[in-house]
């Protein structure tokens, strides 16, 4: 319950919310959508306008209700979710809870034009580089090897972030290899 000058309003907030003190009458400040049903009002309240712009952008995605975009944001950050869509990334939105392969699918398809992402932008997204198709290929190499989304996020982590397809996918074997 948030109380702004004598009224109450419950806001939902993200899990990894860490914009609130315990302390009663510390000043918060929250980006807030209002989400508006036919039976409700409901507050959405984000730490940054990028959150909210994401959360938006996910609310407008074919089957996202709020819940599911609220578990998506609280799962992963806006800089993560915009990195998995540019890099066609399905394994990172299947992380999120509630998302499986079909829906991860049509997510990066529908956040793509909602969140403006090219392939061409790709190298402008903040926290991307230009070589975040490589690591998709990598990624693609990895699933037709036989690994599944667990082994492929593990080896990626430890994988660098740029250079040649052939040097990452050998790097991510190693990693591989160096686990087992």
């Amino acid at each position: 319950m948030l109380d702004v000058n004598g009224v109450g309003y419950r806001v939902s907030v993200p899990s990894n919310f860490s914009g609130i003190s315990a302390d009663v009458g510390a000043e918060v400040e929250l980006h807030v959508h209002t989400h508006v049903r036919e039976d409700a009002i409901v507050l959405y309240g984000f730490e940054s306008s990028d959150e909210r712009r994401v959360f938006e952008a996910l609310l407008g995605a074919h089957g996202v209700g709020p819940a599911l975009a609220l578990s998506v944001i609280s799962s992963l950050g806006p800089d993560q979710i915009v990195k998995a869509v540019a890099d066609d990334d399905l394994d990172t939105l299947c992380a999120v809870p509630g998302i499986g392969r079909k829906t991860a699918a049509r997510l990066i398809i529908d956040l793509k034009t909602k969140l403006q992402i090219s392939d061409l932008a790709a190298s402008e997204v903040p926290g991307l580089s230009p070589t975040s198709s490589a690591r998709s290929e990598v990624r693609a190499a990895l699933g037709e090897l036989g690994y599944g989304p667990e082994e492929i996020r593990r080896a990626l982590v430890g994988v660098r972030e740029d250079g040649p397809v052939e040097v990452l996918l050998r790097d991510a074997l190693r990693e591989l290899a160096g686990s087992r």
